[in-house]
């Protein structure tokens, strides 16, 4: 009779279990914020347990900096934005962010997790920062002038603005705005930041 000895360590399927724990992860930072998200509720979440959440990311903060990893289709979503006419750019570039931090959960959750995040973590707010800045800084093509470093940032005041406004405080007049309310509204203010007229 052969003897069946238990296995120890990491459990079977460890790369499917690392990707369930990054989704539970993902979910809980963006519903609940950095501070009050918890290894145990992750774990919990993705059914494994909490030893398993640290030995795969030895820590919450390592844990959460890999969860902020930007998607490429929220980096191009904005990018694509400011191809186009001048005229037209504030309605692009509101229409972009909308997508980008509402829409599908690949895009929208790490970006929320990220703004949760950023109030009280340093790698949120150091990714945050990057994040708005070189999307809005580089798509205008004027990193070079102050003025439209400035322009930039002021327009990216407005939309993170938005963003918390409607998914974080819960304003119920922005709530209850569809996209293209918002668009036609907000377009023409973020055009006149972007594309000062002379």
């Amino acid at each position: 009779m052969t003897e069946v000895k238990s296995r120890r360590g990491r459990r079977p399927g460890t790369s499917s279990t690392r990707q369930a724990v990054l989704d539970a992860a993902r979910s809980r930072f963006a519903s609940d914020g950095f501070t009050a998200t918890t290894i145990r509720a992750i774990a919990a979440d993705a059914s494994v347990d909490a030893s398993q959440v640290m030995q795969f990311f030895g820590s919450k903060d390592e844990l959460f900096a890999e969860v902020m990893a930007i998607p490429y289709s929220a980096l191009e979503r904005f990018n694509t934005a400011f191809e186009g006419p001048d005229g037209s750019l504030g309605e692009r570039v509101v229409r972009a962010h909308l997508k980008a931090w509402e829409g599908s959960i690949d895009e929208s959750e790490p970006l929320m997790a990220m703004l949760r995040g950023a109030i009280v973590n340093e790698t949120a707010n150091e990714q945050l920062r990057s994040f708005i800045q070189s999307r809005l800084i580089e798509g205008t093509r004027s990193s070079g002038d102050p003025a439209a470093m400035l322009r930039a940032g002021l327009a990216a005041s407005m939309l993170v603005g938005v963003v918390i406004s409607r998914r974080i405080v819960g304003v119920p007049a922005l709530v209850a705005a569809d996209h293209d309310e918002l668009v036609a509204v907000l377009g023409p203010a973020i055009q006149r930041v972007l594309v000062p007229a002379f």
